[in-house]
């Protein structure tokens, strides 16, 4: 072990305001008292300054340099601190609208961009149904970097039910996967913890799923429950549905003493089967 196998991480599980400016004014003040308890990455929840809700993502979207990608930037210099700034509508060049994650390193730096590849496109009965594909388009890239506690990788919530995405993370480097989310009610209590410890055991890596809190009064209702698991499939900390700001102190060096005592990735049969990433087609005519 050694000092850039430490690492403290603090989890905002904030609400989200219709009002922007107020949401990111709460932002500011949380991540300072975070950044005084030392943590060394603070990261935010899935859509953080805007209500997670289909017909908003148009009206918030902005591009990458934008005035939250400012604010993020300033934030992550201000604390001396890597953020990971959950995720925000971005609109690009041809004004397309992608749900991206971006994270910053101390400097303000952006050092990974990651635009949300599986949109949540769902109908249960009697349960939730949403269709972010309406206003959304999805990313292309597996996002993976490098920080002084070594390789990262970075999705974002329903990217996550992905086995195949996590394990080419894992495949570059990541000993930890930071995932910004916001399951609701339907899916929360059903596979929430149970995607964040089947994820980290199958990959032997560490989960962070940062949620915003519950607010019944707006049209999402997200399960919250901010959560760290860990290589050998267990839970961490992990919040319950309020506002809250979880500091979890975590040894990566953990995944090496998982891997080495049970070796998944090195039993893996290459011989056999591979996992590769292919450049990107718009459409494929069948699975992979």
């Amino acid at each position: 072990m050694n000092s850039s196998d430490l690492i403290t991480i603090a989890q905002l599980q904030l609400p989200v305001w219709p009002d922007q400016a107020s949401t990111l004014s709460h932002v500011a003040k949380t991540a300072a008292q975070a950044a005084a308890q030392g943590a060394d990455l603070i990261a935010l929840p899935e859509m953080f300054c805007c209500p997670y809700d289909v017909q908003n993502f148009p009206l918030y979207a902005e591009k990458e340099g934008g005035p939250v990608w400012q604010f993020c930037a300033s934030l992550a210099r201000q604390h001396h601190i890597y953020l990971s700034a959950g995720s925000m509508p971005e609109l690009d060049q041809k004004g397309l609208i992608y749900n991206t994650a971006y994270v910053f390193d101390r400097t303000g730096a952006q050092i990974a961009k990651h635009r949300k590849m599986h949109l949540f496109d769902i109908n249960i009965k009697g349960g939730q149904c949403f269709q972010e594909s309406l206003t959304l388009t999805p990313g292309n890239t597996v996002t993976t970097f490098d920080t002084e506690f070594g390789p990262m990788g970075l999705c974002i919530c329903y990217d996550f039910r992905f086995p195949e995405l996590a394990r080419l993370m894992t495949l570059q480097g990541a000993r930890l996967l930071l995932v910004p989310a916001a399951f609701n009610m339907t899916t929360g209590p059903a596979h929430w913890e149970l995607t964040f410890r089947s994820q980290a055991l199958n990959h032997q890596v560490y989960a962070i799923g940062t949620a915003p809190c519950r607010d019944l009064s707006a049209s999402y209702h997200s399960w919250g429950h901010s959560i760290v698991t860990d290589p050998w499939g267990t839970v961490v900390s992990q919040l319950d549905e309020k506002e809250n700001v979880q500091i979890t102190h975590l040894d990566l060096s953990y995944t090496t003493q998982v891997r080495e005592q049970l070796p998944l990735l090195r039993h893996r049969r290459t011989d056999i089967y591979s996992l590769h990433t292919h450049a990107f087609q718009p459409s494929h005519p069948h699975l992979i």
